[in-house]
């Protein structure tokens, strides 16, 4: 792909048909002075070493350095450029506990900073080595990558905060898992996984993916935020945050927790305290790892080619000193301007050229010829004619079917013309080929946005997910998310009164059925009644015995009823806490 990195200097070779016409009017004033002293013809034969052409040759040839000297300026750059380094270190994972408890302020100035402060101090350790940042609480999310850009892990690390994550809890199991899949599959090299955290583990499953992470030639470090004895969480304002009893919650350090994780990983557990012996011993741990030739791809997206420009600026200028406006009397019978001969060799020249150009574009359309055609489509898209545009799409997959914007394009163009499931397809193929997280978070937020048009609530969640995993800093796919999450939860109560009108609807035409019963029942009744009236006419009194019976039962069943009311009064007081921290 070609480009300029500075084109507003462009605007300068608005020069260039200006100093042409000046140009020609002074060619034409100068005929005119000529005509004065007699005939043309005459005149020239009177000075035959002065050249009609020469001066013409070297005007052209200083017009067409100028030109390029501004395109030169205009810093012409063409195709990607990709440099690949090679390093000896390590690969470091770091995972960060972003939960509310993590805002609790035992250790100065809160858990939170305090663990901000020693990742950056760690980073700052680095030299050739690769690190990574998951940030997770009831879920995790890629915040960084692993990359060797320590300059990027420090901007992402200072965005960090509890807010980034709706779920709260603490899974420290879903972010071991995610780390171990996020290193390089480059044999050798030590990589070890930091778990930053209070030990709060709501989730379970931590001592696990501990363990499968070992085997698979990891090791888990654990760093212990907070002191084991609790402190509240601040909420601003002077508060605290309180569970659903309304008490104040006490968070504390797990440390029995977080030296089982540690010895499960194969790593060690350090205390996090307001010194700075934790930092010590982290450096420390990590130096022990085995260090290894480690390859990084580094892109430049655009290679400059201004000096192929300034060659052919400093060729010209030196042919143009070369010509001289008058013959050169050695040289008088080689003539290569005379009439009619200029403009064979200019003819000449510009076939040249033209060969030349013939044989050069087709070698540069084979090499950009999948980028050509994304570029077409992508003007079309902007027209608006999504279906021209789906068709040079498809021609540049087909030229290249690892192009990931290509793929991901067309699947914006199917979108735009409602072609929902090959949208969805094509959205699904271009976020396995795409290496940026950010475009390939855009990916998985284009395939929610289909899901929840069509009222597939479950599936747009997990898609919104995704992308935020690999753009956690999304505000767009974070309020779609909650807005899906929402219409999800009124799917279910819809549905849940649809199936209690029916069950209404049930009940109406069982009470309808109930009441002639009931009607009939009465009837009944009423005879029944007549008839028991005259037993009870017939029996004068009840025995002594069979009172005490009646007696009895009826204080047998008044303590069961108590007994079942304080039952229930119990278990109405027992309030279930919902961890939010």
């Amino acid at each position: 792909m070609f480009r300029f990195e500075d084109p507003i200097y462009l605007y300068l070779l608005a020069v260039i048909p200006v100093l042409v016409i000046i140009r020609l009017l002074m060619v034409h004033q100068q005929k005119k002075r000529l005509r004065r002293f007699g005939d043309l013809d005459l005149v020239r034969q009177l000075m035959p070493d002065v050249s009609r052409f020469r001066p013409a040759v070297k005007f052209y040839l200083l017009l067409a350095a100028l030109t390029l000297l501004i395109v030169l300026v205009a810093r012409p750059q063409f195709g990607t450029k990709i440099s690949h380094e090679k390093r000896t270190g390590i690969e470091t994972i770091i995972a960060m506990d972003v939960s509310n408890s993590m805002l609790a302020e035992d250790v100065a100035p809160s858990r939170l900073d305090r663990s901000k402060m020693m990742v950056e101090n760690l980073v700052d350790h680095f030299t050739n080595d690769k690190i990574g940042l998951i940030v997770f609480a009831g879920d995790a999310f890629i915040q960084l990558p692993i990359t060797s850009d320590y300059v990027s892990a420090k901007m992402f690390l200072s965005s960090i905060s509890p807010s980034m994550i709706a779920t709260q809890g603490t899974d420290i199991a879903a972010a071991i898992n995610m780390a171990v899949n996020s290193f390089t599959q480059q044999e050798g090299v030590g990589k070890a996984i930091i778990v930053i955290t209070d030990g709060e583990d709501h989730e379970g499953r931590a001592i696990e993916a501990a363990k499968d992470a070992k085997s698979r030639g990891m090791r888990v470090y654990v760093l212990g935020v907070g002191s084991p004895n609790g402190a509240p969480i601040p909420i601003g304002d002077g508060e605290y945050l309180k569970d659903n009893t309304g008490q104040t919650v006490m968070t504390g350090l797990n440390e029995q927790m977080c030296r089982e994780l540690a010895q499960a990983g194969g790593g060690a557990y350090i205390h996090v305290d307001n010194n700075s012996n934790a930092q010590q011993q982290l450096d420390t741990e990590l130096d022990k790892l085995a260090k290894k030739e480690i390859e990084s791809t580094i892109y430049s997206d655009y290679d400059e080619q201004f000096q192929a420009v300034g060659i052919i600026v400093l060729l010209l200028l030196i042919l143009e000193i070369c010509i001289l406006e008058v013959k050169n009397p050695l040289l008088r019978r080689i003539s290569l301007f005379k009439r009619g001969q200029g403009i064979a060799h200019a003819r000449l020249i510009l076939f040249l050229l033209i060969a030349l150009t013939s044989n050069l574009l087709p070698l540069t359309s084979l090499a950009q010829t999948d980028r050509q055609l994304v570029r077409q489509g992508n003007k079309q898209y902007r027209l608006g004619n999504s279906a021209e545009a789906e068709v040079l799409y498809r021609k540049a997959v087909e030229k290249n079917a690892r192009n990931a914007q290509a793929n991901y394009n067309l699947g914006n163009a199917l979108m735009l013309q409602r072609k929902d499931s090959l949208s969805i397809s094509q959205l699904e193929k271009a976020a396995k080929l795409e290496t940026n997280p950010v475009r390939r978070a855009q990916a998985y937020h284009n395939m929610g946005v289909i899901c929840q048009q069509h009222q597939m609530f479950g599936e747009a969640i997990e898609a919104y997910k995704e992308s935020l995993r690999n753009n956690p800093t999304d505000d767009q796919t974070r309020y779609n998310l909650a807005l899906c999450k929402r219409q999800q939860k009124q799917q279910q109560q819809n549905q849940q009164n649809q199936n209690k009108d029916n069950k209404d609807n049930k009940d109406n035409k069982d009470k309808q059925k109930q009441d002639k019963q009931k009607q009939d029942q009465q009837k009944q009744d009423k005879q029944q009644k007549k008839d028991e009236q005259k037993q009870k006419q017939d029996e004068q009194k009840m025995s002594r015995e069979n009172a005490e019976q009646m007696l009895n039962a009826a204080i047998q069943e008044e303590k069961q009823t108590q007994e079942r009311m304080k039952k229930a009064q119990q278990q109405a007081g027992k309030r279930v806490l919902q961890k939010n921290w």
